[in-house]
C-alpha cells in the first residue's frame, strides 16, 4: 500500500530498485502516476506528486498529467518506465455526478500531451526524469508545473535535520525557508527566487542521515514560442511546505519563470503565461539520494557532474600579474606615504602588499617594473622599522636575545589577552560593543529593527578567528596555554555544521556565511598539522566543502557570473544589501590566499573535490571584476565623490564590491586587487616547476 494519502489509489503498482534507492510507482484512478521514494533498505523519504500539472487561467481546478499505460525497457544501463501522458479532462471526470448539471467548462479534450520518462540507473542513487510536454491548444496558463517533489509528506513531515537551497537558503531543524531569521520583508520571501540567483542548481532536504535532492538543467529551454522570449525552469522550494499548506517539504519546477526580480515568488502567473499549438514543454531532471545532510548532498551533485570548465581568464595570468604590479606601483603608491587606495585617501600607508615578495622572487629582475616595486619594498620595511622602534621608544639590534625576547613577550601578553575572552566551554562570544564593534551597522539595526546579534552569543566565526590566532601564538611561543584554549575552542565547534558569523560587522550572527566556513577550514587543518588529530582533518574537509553553496557553479546565457559567489545568505543592517541578489568577491578570494599563505593545498587535501579548477574559477571570475573606467559598468555605493576618480582611471584595476545577478552590474566599493595577486601566484607556482611559495 502506498505512503502517500493524498491520491486516489487504483491498486495497481510497481517498483523499480537498485542497490541504492527504491521507488514504487503507483496508479491513481484516473491513471498513473505518482512516485513514492525509498532508501534502499526501506526508509520512506518522499513523493514525486505527479508527472506533470497545469492550471488554466479559466478552470479553479488544475489538471494533472496522467497515463493510462506505460512502456518498461530494460537494459545493463539499469530500467526506464516511459509513460505517455495526458492531461485531465475536469469535464469528462464530472459526467454522471451531481456537479455534471451546474459546473461548465469549455475544454472538451486534452489540453496538454507528451511523454514523462523515469530511468532508474544501474549503478547510481538517483532517478533521472525527462519531460517532453506540447500543448495541443491557445492556452492562457497559470502555471505548468513539471518535477513537484514532497520530503516527509505522509512520513517524516516536517522533520528535517537541514536544507540547503545553494545561493538561496542554508536552514537547519526547524527554521523555515523564506523566514524573516536575517531578513526583512519583502527579501524575506524567496521561494520562487529569480533563476539567476541560485547558484547551483540542486535543492536538498535531508533527515537522520538521508539527504534528498532535485537537480535540474537551470539553461534550458523550457519553453518557447515564435520569438518570444525563452522560459528556464523556475525552481520553487518552500521548508516546510507553506506553499500547499501541507507538512511536507517542497522542491519543485514550472513555468514561467521569473523574469524580473521585482516579480519574484509568482507561482500563479499574472498575466498568464500564453501557450500556442504544439509548443513543446521540457525539463529535465534528476532526484537523487546520499548519506549525510544537505552539504553532502550538495557535495555528491559535484562529485557527479563534475566541477565546471573555468571561464577563460581575462588577461594570461602573467599579464595579469604585471598589470596589478604595475598599479600598485603607479596608481596605488604615494611616495613618502606608501602604498593605498586612491578611493580612501588616509589609507596609504608603509605596508606591503600581500603578493609583493613572492612576485618579486619571480619577476624579471632587470624590468623597470621589478626595480621601482623593489625600491617602495625597501622603503616601507625602512620606515615601518623606523615606526616599529618608535612605538617601542627603544632601538632593538635584529636579531639579538633582546629583541627576541621582546617579541615573544609581546606575543604572550596578546595571547593572554586573547584567552581572557573565551567562555570556559571553549566558545568565544560576540562582543558587539566591544572587540569585535568595527561599525555602526548592529547599532543602527539594532534601535530601528532588531539586534542582528546578542551580546554573549557565540557563533562559528566568533571562536575559529581567535583559534587560528592561538594556534600561530603557540607555534611562536611553545607556550601550552595557547595550544590548550585552541583545542577548547576547536572542541566545542565540532558539532557546529553551518558557517556562521562571518561578516559579524553588518550582518545577522547566524546567518550561513562563507568567510565564516573558509576561516573554521584553516583553522581546523592548521590544528590537524599542529596537533595531529584526524577529526580535525574531517573538520576542515567539511568546511572548505561549506563554501560550495555559496558559489555560482553555472550561468546564464546573457550574464557571466560562473564562478561568483554569494557572501552569505542574508541582508545587511536588515535592509542595506541583498546578499541572496549580489556577489561579493573579495571573501572567497582571501580564503585562498589565506590558504596558500599558509602552504595548504586543498585540492591534495580533498580529492573528491577539484579544488584546483575551483580556484582558477574564482580567480578567472576576479579578473572580470577588475575595474576599467572606459567600460562605464561600476557604480560606487555608499561613496559616490568616488565617481571623479573612476572616471579619470585612479581606481582601474582594483575590483568591485559587489555584482547584481540580476542586472549584470557591479558596484560598491573599489577593492585593491592584492589578493588576486596572491591567488595568481599561487595558480602559476602550481601550473608550472617552479616553486615561488616561501
Amino acid at each position: 500500500m502506498p505512503n502517500y494519502l493524498q491520491a486516489g489509489y487504483s491498486g495497481e503498482s510497481l517498483t523499480l530498485s537498485n542497490e541504492f534507492i527504491r521507488v514504487d510507482l503507483h496508479k491513481r484512478l484516473t491513471g498513473w502516476g505518482w512516485a513514492e521514494l525509498f532508501t534502499h533498505e526501506g526508509k520512506y523519504l518522499g513523493v514525486l506528486d505527479h508527472f506533470g500539472e497545469v492550471m488554466l487561467r479559466d478552470q479553479e481546478i488544475p489538471m494533472r498529467m496522467e497515463a493510462d499505460t506505460f512502456e518498461r525497457r530494460d537494459d545493463a544501463d539499469g530500467v526506464t518506465l516511459v509513460f505517455p501522458v495526458k492531461s485531465m479532462i475536469v469535464q469528462q471526470k464530472l459526467k454522471g455526478t451531481s456537479f455534471d448539471s451546474w459546473i461548465q467548462y469549455p475544454f472538451k479534450e486534452h489540453l496538454l500531451e507528451g511523454e514523462v520518462v523515469l530511468t532508474l540507473p544501474a549503478n547510481e542513487s538517483c532517478l533521472k526524469l525527462q519531460y517532453r510536454l506540447k500543448s495541443k491548444f491557445n492556452l492562457f496558463v497559470r502555471y505548468v508545473r513539471g518535477p513537484w517533489l514532497k520530503i516527509g509528506a505522509d512520513g517524516f513531515g516536517s522533520n528535517k535535520t537541514d536544507a540547503i537551497f545553494p545561493g538561496i537558503e542554508w536552514l537547519e531543524k526547524e527554521e523555515w525557508s523564506s523566514g524573516t531569521d536575517w531578513f526583512k520583508d519583502p527579501w524575506a520571501l524567496r521561494y520562487a527566487p529569480h533563476p539567476n540567483k541560485v547558484a547551483i542548481p540542486a535543492m536538498v532536504v535531508s533527515h537522520e542521515g538521508t539527504a534528498v535532492g532535485l537537480s535540474w538543467n537551470p539553461r534550458q529551454r523550457a519553453t518557447q514560442w515564435f520569438n518570444y522570449r525563452s522560459h528556464r525552469p523556475q525552481p520553487v522550494f518552500a521548508s516546510p511546505n507553506f506553499i500547499d499548506r501541507r507538512n511536507n517539504h517542497l522542491m519543485g519546477l514550472m513555468v514561467p519563470d521569473i523574469e524580473s526580480d521585482d516579480h519574484e515568488n509568482a507561482i500563479l502567473a499574472d498575466p498568464p503565461l500564453e501557450l500556442h499549438p504544439d509548443q513543446p514543454i521540457e525539463w529535465d531532471a534528476e532526484i537523487f539520494v546520499v548519506e549525510g545532510n544537505s552539504l553532502d548532498g550538495i557535495t555528491d551533485w559535484i562529485k557527479r557532474k563534475g566541477m565546471p570548465e573555468s571561464p577563460a581568464p581575462r588577461w594570461p595570468y602573467a599579464e595579469a600579474l604585471d598589470r596589478i604590479a604595475n598599479a600598485y606601483s603607479t596608481r596605488f603608491w604615494r611616495e613618502g606615504e606608501g602604498f593605498g587606495s586612491p578611493q580612501h585617501p588616509d589609507s596609504y600607508a608603509p605596508r606591503l602588499p600581500r603578493f609583493l615578495e613572492d612576485y618579486l622572487r619571480m619577476a624579471e629582475q632587470d624590468s623597470d617594473l621589478w626595480r621601482e616595486l623593489n625600491r617602495k619594498r625597501d622603503w616601507c620595511m625602512a620606515a615601518s622599522r623606523e615606526l616599529a622602534a618608535e612605538s617601542a621608544g627603544r632601538q632593538e639590534t635584529a636579531g639579538s636575545v633582546d629583541a627576541v625576547n621582546a617579541v615573544i613577550a609581546k606575543l604572550t601578553e596578546r595571547g593572554l589577552k586573547l584567552l581572557t575572552y573565551q567562555l570556559a566551554r571553549g566558545a568565544f562570544p560576540f562582543d558587539p560593543e566591544g572587540r569585535h564593534y568595527r561599525k555602526d551597522d548592529f547599532v543602527v539595526a539594532r534601535e530601528f529593527v532588531e539586534p542582528m546579534g546578542l551580546a554573549g552569543d557565540t557563533a562559528l566565526d566568533m571562536s575559529m578567528l581567535p583559534t587560528l590566532e592561538l594556534i600561530s601564538l603557540w607555534e611562536e611561543t611553545s607556550d601550552e596555554r595557547f595550544r590548550e584554549g585552541a583545542v577548547r575552542a576547536l572542541d566545542y565547534c565540532m558539532g557546529m555544521t553551518r558557517p556562521e558569523g562571518g561578516d559579524f560587522w553588518e550582518t545577522p550572527l547566524h546567518s550561513p556565511n562563507l568567510l565564516a566556513g573558509g576561516h573554521a577550514a584553516i583553522a581546523y587543518y592548521k590544528a590537524y598539522r599542529a596537533f595531529g588529530d584526524e577529526r580535525y582533518l574531517s573538520k576542515a574537509v567539511y568546511w572548505i566543502r561549506s563554501i560550495l553553496p555559496f558559489t555560482h557553479l553555472w550561468q546564464p546565457d546573457n550574464t557571466p557570473m560562473l564562478y561568483n559567489t554569494k557572501p552569505c545568505f542574508c541582508s545587511s543592517d536588515w535592509y542595506f544589501a541583498n546578499w541572496v541578489r549580489d556577489h561579493v568577491q573579495w571573501e572567497v578570494l582571501g580564503i585562498f590566499a589565506d590558504s596558500w599563505s599558509q602552504g595548504i593545498d586543498w585540492a591534495e587535501i580533498d580529492k573528491d573535490v577539484d579544488w584546483r579548477r575551483y580556484q582558477e574559477g574564482i580567480t578567472n571570475a576576479a579578473l572580470r571584476w577588475m575595474i576599467d573606467h572606459k567600460l562605464e559598468n561600476w557604480q560606487p555605493h555608499n561613496l559616490p565623490a568616488t565617481r571623479d576618480i573612476y572616471r579619470q582611471g585612479l581606481l582601474d584595476d582594483c575590483f568591485a564590491d559587489t555584482h547584481n545577478s540580476v542586472t549584470g552590474n557591479y558596484g560598491g566599493m573599489a577593492i585593491l586587487p592584492d589578493t588576486i595577486a596572491v591567488n595568481l601566484i599561487a595558480l602559476l607556482a602550481r601550473n608550472s616547476p617552479l616553486t615561488i611559495h616561501s
